[in-house]
């Protein structure tokens, strides 16, 4: 309370008392009003006067002995002095204090108004403010049933659309294992053709080693045929060819004929085999290619409805890769 501000009006004046008795009263009152506010805005500086105001001690029967003498003091200049002259200071500082209290309820009361003003363009504020959120919380709340609306269908499109692509998907394996099946059942008769036409040549080959070696044991065919198994035909006569070897010529010739048409005829089995193994191939091929192509479609359709959903952009479906084929 007082008490305080006493203690601390005391430590500003021993802390000031070189400065204020080394200048004149206008000095004075400037080393109050500018020089002394600077030099306790310091807190460091501040928390020294606080310290020095609580340390110092004033006697309290000597502060009453002042407060008497003053009131003695007073008491005497005032009946010394005129009652005119005290109505009048009296009458202007009452005047003075009326003028104070009613500018003091001039700035209370457009101060009062200014609050009102602005309490009015706050709460105007903030109803239109207000207003819009309701608006903006309606239009979610209906943009949100419209995206639920839109998920339930999207999740019901979707649910058909992975029963479709795994029924695809299953009959596309069963299409693949089938004819995978028939790829390794055409490729393994073709190994035994291959098998028995290499047996067969051998088998051909031996017969006609045979063959040769009777021929040339023979004294008339060897007469007849070279080592080769060419024809003699300047140093054979025709009377003797048609006489001694037609018969075993005959014979030769015809199962020369019957090897060359088994070898044809298992030739023509091998092609086609052949044939039918890249027919497969490329069917397998084929089917791959819509295994993909399903996969894309659904991959895609999924990722649209996404983007429908959430106003995203969809992301490219990823390209079709050729199923790598056999050799044949």
């Amino acid at each position: 309370g007082l008490n305080i501000i006493f203690h601390v009006a005391l430590a500003l004046l021993k802390t000031s008392k070189e400065d204020l008795l080394q200048a004149d009263f206008e000095g004075a009152l400037k080393f109050f009003r500018v020089q002394l506010p600077k030099r306790y805005r310091a807190e460091e500086n501040a928390r020294r006067l606080m310290e020095q105001a609580c340390n110092i001690k004033v006697p309290t029967k000597k502060l009453k002995k002042y407060e008497k003498e003053y009131q003695t003091m007073r008491e005497s200049q005032l009946q010394q002095e005129d009652p005119m002259d005290r109505y009048k200071r009296e009458n202007r500082r009452l005047q003075e204090a009326s003028m104070r209290l009613e500018q003091e309820n001039d700035d209370l009361a457009h101060e009062l108004v200014t609050s009102k003003i602005a309490l009015r363009n706050d709460l105007d504020q903030a109803e239109d403010k207000a207003d819009v959120l309701n608006k903006e919380l309606l239009l979610t709340k209906q943009r949100l049933v419209e995206t639920e609306e839109e998920k339930r269908k999207q999740e019901e499109e979707t649910a058909q659309l992975k029963e479709v692509f795994r029924k695809q998907l299953e009959k596309a394996e069963y299409e693949i294992k089938k004819t995978t099946a028939i790829i390794a059942e055409y490729k393994q008769i073709c190994s035994q053709l291959s098998t028995r036409l290499e047996k067969q040549q051998a088998a051909s080959k031996e017969e006609l080693e045979v063959v040769k070696g009777k021929m040339m044991a023979c004294k008339h065919c060897s007469d007849i045929f070279s080592k080769e198994g060419a024809l003699k035909v300047a140093a054979i006569s025709r009377e003797d060819q048609g006489i001694e070897s037609d018969d075993e010529k005959d014979s030769l010739k015809k199962q020369l004929r019957e090897m060359e048409l088994e070898l044809a005829q298992t030739k023509l089995q091998l092609v086609e085999a052949k044939c039918k193994i890249q027919e497969l191939e490329h069917q397998r091929g084929a089917l791959m290619n819509e295994i993909q192509a399903a996969k894309n479609s659904w991959f895609s359709k999924t990722l649209n409805s996404i983007k429908t959903a959430t106003g995203t952009q969809p992301l490219q479906p990823p390209q079709a890769t050729q199923p790598p084929k056999e050799s044949t």
